[in-house]
């Protein structure tokens, strides 16, 4: 053999035996069940909290509820008309107190549990419900809200007194908004 079969040899072995690379096939497939199941149960868990809330507000034919555009109900108990107060913008300090009851009524945390406090309007943590209800509230009013659980304390709860998946009743009052 010479030296030019050699190389041709070598050379077309090299050619043969360097296939470009194969994708490898996945061993299993991946279904969508675990979200799919997710899904469907919140869908379930939201038609029970709603259909509860919407049972409470029956009830309650002496209340005006509003429905709000995020998801949740209130009514005023007290209603400020003042045309001179307005409601809070980012970043404006707000004073108000608050209780927290399940929808059968149980008292979770009373007023002098929580006492008064201090929120900076969107700049700290509040739960969902809590921050939306604040933005719709002037200095002196007092409203009383039902919050479904995503708008409240969610799959996780509070990790004290409020358990997984709990709506809520908050009656709040605020006290005072300063203008930032």
């Amino acid at each position: 053999m010479n030296k030019s079969t050699i190389i041709i040899f070598f050379s077309l072995l090299l050619a043969v035996g360097c296939k470009s690379p194969e994708a490898r096939q996945p061993i299993s497939v991946k279904t969508g069940s675990f979200i799919d199941d997710s899904v469907e149960r919140n869908k379930k868990l939201n038609a029970r909290e709603q259909s509860h809330i919407q049972k409470i507000i029956e009830e309650q034919t002496d209340k005006s509820f509003i429905a709000s555009e995020s998801g949740f109900w209130y009514y005023y108990n007290i209603k400020t008309d003042s045309d001179t107060l307005s409601t809070p913008n980012f970043g404006d300090i707000i004073d108000y107190n608050y209780d927290v009851k399940t929808l059968n009524g149980t008292t979770i945390y009373s007023k002098e549990d929580i006492n008064t406090q201090r929120y900076v309007m969107d700049q700290q943590e509040l739960f969902t419900g809590l921050r939306e209800g604040l933005k719709l509230m002037k200095s002196g009013e007092t409203v009383t809200f039902l919050f479904p659980s995503q708008k409240a304390y969610g799959y996780y709860g509070d990790q004290n007194k409020i358990g997984s998946n709990t709506p809520l009743i908050c009656e709040v009052t605020v006290f005072s908004i300063t203008e930032q």
